[in-house]
């Protein structure tokens, strides 16, 4: 297993050169905005890459309007779940399906929202017709689109990558995530969905202690995530890929949390 970070596309060239200096190899490329992700910015993006020695190991594609992350407008405004934006959102995700084939990147990540639980409903089978129509598009760029975790259920996330079945979907598996959400302990999940985790962020958290507000993230340590136990669980279940230290903070600490998290993950793997 390979250790990086995620940083934004924004600021691919500082973030290339940070990565080195603190002896990372990977990472993951964020953006919101899809209208950067031009042939000149890919052009760019590569030629970094080689100079830094990093390697992008997935695009992580957000997409346009509202994104408010709890449990009330939560549903409503995350990923390709609200109708309102769906068709927009497929239409982004695409696009940055084209960048990531520009840059010759073969995982899309992103987080897909509030999966309905009930398979029975015209929401869930709407969401899986549209879910297809994305999934084969990336099929034919040869690549892979991952469903980020923690808005859903570890067997409603199976359910619908078996129910889309285009055989190019898989799981950035967030341990962190699955917490804030209060949805599973990321090292069960393991036994519901391990088969299709192609990318694994690193990063923790503790669980909500409201029914409206997720709950916090944490340096990496210092959460819920039992990290000896999910690094065991992952070589079980056969997975061998980078692990993305993501750490949702911003200046001097966050560096420092990189740093520890590096330390800390380097000695279980």
């Amino acid at each position: 297993m390979e250790l990086g970070v995620i940083i934004p596309l924004y600021h691919f060239e500082e973030g290339f050169k940070k990565l080195q200096e603190l002896g990372f190899t990977t990472c993951q490329l964020n953006s919101f905005d899809v209208s950067i992700m031009t042939e000149d910015m890919a052009k760019g993006v590569k030629e970094a890459s080689k100079k830094y020695g990093i390697r992008v190991s997935a695009l992580w594609c957000g997409w346009s309007g509202p994104h408010v992350w709890d449990f009330y407008e939560g549903p409503h405004t995350l990923g390709l779940v609200p109708l309102t934006y769906r068709e927009t959102r497929i239409k982004e995700l695409k696009k940055g399906s084209d960048f990531a084939k520009m840059l010759g990147v073969t995982d899309i990540v992103t987080h897909v929202g509030y999966l309905p639980e009930v398979p029975t409903t015209t929401e869930y089978h709407s969401l899986i017709y549209a879910l297809k129509d994305l999934a084969s598009y990336i099929k034919k760029n040869g690549q892979y689109f991952l469903f980020e975790t923690g808005q859903e259920t570890p067997i409603t996330l199976k359910r619908v990558i078996e129910d889309v079945g285009t055989g190019n979907l898989g799981v950035n598996l967030d341990p962190a995530n699955l917490i804030l959400y209060g949805k599973a302990n990321p090292v069960d999940a393991l036994d519901v969905f391990g088969e299709y985790v192609r990318g694994v962020h690193g990063k923790d958290g503790l669980y909500p202690t409201d029914g409206h507000h997720l709950g916090k993230e944490v340096k990496l340590g210092e959460g819920k995530v039992n990290f000896p136990a999910f690094i065991k669980r992952l070589k079980e279940v056969g997975y061998d890929g980078p692990i993305t230290i993501e750490r949702e903070i911003t200046g001097e600490q966050q560096t420092k949390d990189i740093i520890a998290a590096k330390e800390l993950l380097e000695k279980l793997i």
